[in-house]
């Protein structure tokens, strides 16, 4: 599906015809229009049928549907030839008939450093009776359910409003389901249409998680109270999700092939009909317009029935333009580090301490000794192979007995060891990439081994080119130091966090903000080693991994949090009081840094800034948005009326958003103007924003404002004064810039910050200024 990425806003059929012939199959998602049904069939799954006959080339003996959707999304999917995928787009009550995508998963003290404390008295958890009674729903690889992360003790009965199941298959009897797992299913009807029968040896039909990551996120989101938690040794404490006594519920839609779209859409449909409060979804693809974005559709309607939805940012960092889930209807989650890492040092023969990080558990290198070192790059054979250290690259002639030294990228960080180890290493040191940059992430090796920044491996293979010329050979161990905490600074801006800007709406800041991504302990199921190898039959109760995929569900059980100690709140409610309250500097006082650099990072590296939940109990102001917000939105994105309806099912009238005056004006918290030149010398931008007043009655707030370096930003009025909660005022934000000197095709951004105070809350809303020169 990469061929979406550079033609997205081509015609479906026009990327068919590039991509496949006009009678192979594929998966489709048909969006109908709901009231359209003809009376003469008795179900809408009758008139599906009847629609895939009159397109279909040949006899159908039984009946293609894959889903079929009612709740977020009206339609249905199934396997199609491009040919009858154009004749049913045509079809009466067809509005769009989209391609299926292939989405990937974006893959504790994480409570303790947001500020979540179960000895306060009072505060977030306090408040929200630590999330009892809302339902999280988590949409990705199922759940283990026998994880001490989801028991029920001491948690009341299930919420009256659930209409969930625990669906029972092989090996998850209902059973498995509680009081805090309350419900579970699977879809794997998209999945198997395209890849054929699952192979059950491998994989799991049912709820039950046969990777980890699902059980990972799950517990992040709302895990209980556990002690001891531990992976390996390391980051020994108590593990617990961001709302302990939230319910859960499962929707395994992710299979060793993938994500596959009709499932997720199903998921959707299903957890929002089932009376989930929050989705939460690790998951991501290539970014193509919000009609043909079945992620983007799902959560419309899963916002529109009031269910906040949190979704990963992508991993694609630290490149730019890189941000996934960009939908404004959805809070896109970008991932930091906390205060805690696991140093694990590589000293070389010639005495230098090269600083790296592992979760390493097994017998340790010997500190007094040193063991040969070698570049795997430099060891004959196919050297690009070699250096990644690849299936099958490396020679056991020249490894064994020696530390290795292999560079990111391919194979999966792990796989790298375990080739490493079966070609007869003692060690590795795996080096990053310049793209990686000095970005560290923590593994459970199968081996001794560490990873390092790119210039320290450039500094690694330096020392090797330089001893192997001279009578000492190069040589080096690697220190295992454990569990660090209190690190200075943190947080930081993980290296592989997805960047904005946003390539869909450049008008809406993405992603939303940060929050815990790195190196996060939270529980694991059995069956599954830690490093996730086949090969590793390693067991623990938890692990620790990285990615924007364990940053999303901090927010969506932040989120759970929120709804509990504020039931009427919206999820753009919700969205807009963890943007509002989320901070810039780190634990010196400073700038948040880019891992990936050392340098100050900046809003399009972490949005807002990073999630800070105490605050956002209690914002002061939001910036709330109703769904024809999010029409007048789409209109001004110039979308045409039948796109908005397939993304919202809703007839839309765009007359009304010529008010809105522009796109930009959608009612979300930052400010986000691009200005293209064209010779102009100057330009200007309003924005109307519309803020709610959820603090205390009689409030006078005040506006402090830090435009961005060398632009005039200001705002009408200067004060604004509620006399009651509830209450709704207007004002009005006026950027104005003098023309720079670019080349073309080349631009800047610049950011800045207008903040509302009453002396009591501080209300924060970035201001991002991007200048093009056009080729």
């Amino acid at each position: 599906m990469a061929a979406f990425r550079c033609i997205a806003l081509l015609s479906t059929y026009l990327f068919l015809s590039l991509t496949i012939s006009a009678t192979d199959q594929t998966t489709f998602i048909v969006r109908v229009q709901h009231d359209a049904k003809p009376s003469v069939f008795p179900t809408h799954t009758h008139w599906y049928d009847s629609s895939l006959a009159s397109v279909s080339d040949h006899q159908i003996l039984s009946s293609r549907i894959i889903h079929t959707y009612d709740t977020v999304f009206h339609g249905f999917s199934a396997k199609l030839s491009a040919l009858e995928a154009s004749k049913l787009e045509s079809a009466s009550g067809v509005l769009s008939v989209i391609p299926e995508q292939v989405r990937q998963l974006h893959t504790t003290r994480s409570p303790e450093f947001l500020g979540l404390k179960t000895s306060d008295s009072a505060g977030l958890l306090k408040e929200s009776d630590f999330g009892s009674d809302l339902v999280i729903g988590v949409l990705d690889t199922g759940i283990w359910p026998e994880r001490q992360s989801f028991n029920d003790r001491g948690l009341g009965p299930v919420p009256v409003k659930w209409r969930g199941t625990c669906v029972a298959a092989a090996g998850f009897p209902a059973s498995s389901c509680n009081r805090k797992l309350i419900g579970a299913k699977y879809f794997s009807a998209g999945y198997e249409t395209t890849n054929g029968k699952m192979n059950e040896t491998l994989e799991h039909r049912s709820p039950r998680d046969s990777d980890g990551h699902g059980t990972h996120t799950a517990s992040i989101a709302a895990g209980r109270y556990v002690f001891p938690a531990s992976t390996l040794g390391y980051a020994r404490g108590v593990a617990a999700g961001m709302a302990p006594k939230a319910r859960l519920a499962a929707y395994k839609v992710c299979w060793n092939a993938g994500c596959f779209d009709s499932d997720i859409l199903a998921a959707f449909d299903s957890a929002v009909s089932d009376g989930v409060d929050v989705i939460s979804l690790s998951v991501g693809g290539v970014v193509v317009p919000y009609y043909l974005d079945a992620i983007a559709i799902g959560a419309y309607g899963a916002s529109d029935h009031g269910v906040f939805v949190s979704a990963s940012a992508g991993n694609g960092g630290p490149g730019g333009l890189t941000v996934t889930n960009i939908a404004p209807w959805v809070t896109t989650v970008g991932a930091g580090a906390i205060d805690r890492d696991f140093p694990a040092d590589v000293k070389l023969g010639n005495g230098k301490l090269i600083p790296g990080v592992s979760v390493y558990g097994g017998p340790a290198l010997a500190h007094h000794r040193l063991y040969p070192l070698i570049y795997a790059g430099n060891e004959g054979g196919d050297g690009y192979s070699a250096s990644l250290c690849l299936e099958g690259s490396l020679d056991p002639n020249s490894v064994k007995g020696k530390i290795v030294l292999c560079d990111r990228g391919i194979n999966s960080r792990a796989a790298k060891g375990e080739v490493v180890k079966k070609a007869g290493g003692v060690g590795m040191i795996l080096a990053n990439g310049v793209f990686d940059g000095e970005g560290l992430v923590a593994d459970c090796h199968v081996l001794p081994a560490t990873s390092v920044g790119a210039s320290s491996g450039d500094e690694i293979r330096r020392y090797i080119t330089s001893a192997s010329r001279s009578k000492s050979p190069p040589k080096a161990t690697i220190i295992f130091k454990g569990t660090r905490i209190n690190v200075r600074p943190a947080p930081v801006v993980a290296s592989f966090s997805a960047r904005g800007p946003n390539p869909e709406s450049p008008e809406i800041l993405k992603p939303d903000l940060i929050a815990p991504g790195l190196n996060i302990l939270a529980a694991w199921p059995d069956k599954v080693g830690p490093s996730g190898l086949a090969s590793d039959n390693r067991k623990t109760e938890f692990n620790i991994l990285s990615g924007t995929s364990m940053a999303c569900p901090h927010v969506s059980g932040l989120a759970a949090l929120l709804k509990a100690a504020h039931p009427e709140w919206s999820p753009a409610a919700i969205k807009s009081a963890l943007i509002t309250t989320a901070y810039t500097v780190d634990n010196r006082g400073e700038t948040m840094i880019d891992e990936s650099t050392g340098n100050s990072s900046t809003v399009l590296d972490f949005g807002a800034g990073h999630v800070h939940p105490q605050k956002a109990m209690d914002p002061g102001l939001i910036y709330d948005i109703n769904s024809y917000d999010y029409i007048d939105f789409l209109c001004n994105s110039n979308y045409t009326t039948k796109n908005i309806e397939v993304i919202t099912r809703k007839h839309s009238d765009c007359s009304r958003a010529r008010k809105a005056g522009h796109s930009g004006n959608l009612n979300v918290p930052s400010m986000t103007a691009v200005f293209q030149q064209y010779g102009k010398q100057k330009m200007s931008r309003h924005f109307i924003r519309r803020v709610t007043n959820v603090g205390v009655g009689n409030s006078v707030y005040s506006v402090s404002i830090r435009p961005p370096r060398g632009m005039n930003v200001t705002v009408e009025p200067m004060q604004l004064a509620f006399r009651r909660v509830g209450q709704k005022l207007n004002f009005l934000v006026r950027v104005k810039v003098a023309a720079r000197k670019l080349s073309p095709g080349s631009s800047i951004t610049k950011s800045g910050s207008i903040e509302w105070s009453d002396g009591k809350h501080i209300v924060s809303s970035p201001v991002v200024v991007t200048m093009q020169e056009p080729l």
